[in-house]
């Protein structure tokens, strides 16, 4: 299959976890608040840094994350490797607006074995 392809049908499976419940478009981040931090500006901060990725990222708080990242960039990186270039997105980030972060990461090919 080819990559463009199977990040778009990735973006397709994620991208309904991402709406708002009464809007047709995703919720926009609002850069503008303190210290916390909202689950799409991970989103975006991450997507930013990863070339042609999907990510999901959810949080009960804004201070505890959970991440599903599908990348490309991931292919033949081992768990280590890949929660780095997940981190590098976020820099300082990490410890202070986002005290804790859950990383699942995903080459696309893997993403398309996994369970609906």
């Amino acid at each position: 299959m080819h990559r463009g392809v199977a990040i778009e049908r990735h973006k397709v499976r994620l991208r309904h976890l991402c709406y708002t419940p009464d809007a047709k478009r995703p919720a926009r981040p609002d850069f503008t608040r303190g210290s916390e931090m909202e689950p799409l500006e991970i989103k975006a901060l991450i997507e930013g840094g990863l070339p042609e990725s999907v990510a999901l990222v959810t949080s009960p708080d804004n201070t505890h994350f959970e991440a599903v990242v599908v990348s490309d960039s991931f292919e033949h990186k081992s768990r280590l490797a890949r929660h780095q270039l997940v981190y590098q997105c976020l820099g300082p980030r990490v410890g202070n607006e986002i005290h804790a972060l859950s990383i699942r990461a995903f080459t696309a090919e893997e993403w398309e074995q996994q369970p609906e």
